[in-house]
């Protein structure tokens, strides 16, 4: 006698057993889709900007502080600059808002520079203020942490430094910092010189 039912269960089974056989053939789970990013997205992404604010930990006449700066852009380059000075980005001057005597010049130089020229150079400006000290490389406990070329004068006006220092980056400035005496040449001298340390060119 012809039974439909029992054609019906067998068709099922037959159907649950090919599937479990196709399942047991793969290797594993089948990977999730991933989302596609377009290749501008992808660059745009991977472009690592510099925050508006940072705070620094610095020793001040109160003792260790965090103090903020902002970032600030010149021709080339940019860096944090304190509260308490004053950044002109056409003359890539930064200098203490209080008193423009002390202050810092930054000149960004090629990447063919040439550093006996340079040291020759910075020797000469630098024999007008006083006598001349030699602190190129490495610098123990200071911001820059290295300087290719580091000249010191130090004078009954101040002392004038002169330095040749590259960036993480790979970027070399020239530094001419002017620091005469006074009352506010503490209130300068660390400030600027971490300011310095965030010297970046623009790539």
């Amino acid at each position: 006698m012809f039974q439909p039912r029992s054609i019906m269960m067998s068709i099922s089974l037959i159907v649950i057993v090919l599937t479990l056989a196709a399942c047991s053939g793969s290797n594993g789970p089948l990977p999730s889709p991933q989302p596609s990013m377009p290749v501008g997205e992808t660059e745009e992404a991977n472009e690592t900007e510099r925050p508006q604010t940072e705070s620094f930990e610095m020793l001040t006449a109160d003792g260790n502080q965090s103090l903020e700066a902002t970032l600030q852009q010149g021709e080339g380059f940019s860096l944090y600059v304190f509260e308490k000075f004053t950044f002109d980005a056409a003359q890539g001057r930064l200098s203490l808002t209080s008193n423009a005597d002390y202050y810092v010049d930054i000149e960004p130089l090629p990447s063919d520079y040439n550093l006996a020229e340079l040291e020759t150079a910075g020797k000469e400006e630098l024999e007008k203020a006083g006598k001349v000290s030699d602190y190129s490389g490495e610098l123990v406990e200071h911001p820059l942490g290295y300087a290719e070329l580091y000249l010191q004068a130090s004078g009954e006006k101040g002392i004038i430094d002169y330095m040749v220092w590259k960036s993480e980056e790979g970027d070399a400035f020239l530094f001419r910092l002017h620091n005469p005496k006074g009352k506010e040449a503490s209130d300068f001298a660390s400030p600027v010189l971490v300011s310095l340390s965030t010297v970046q060119g623009d790539s």
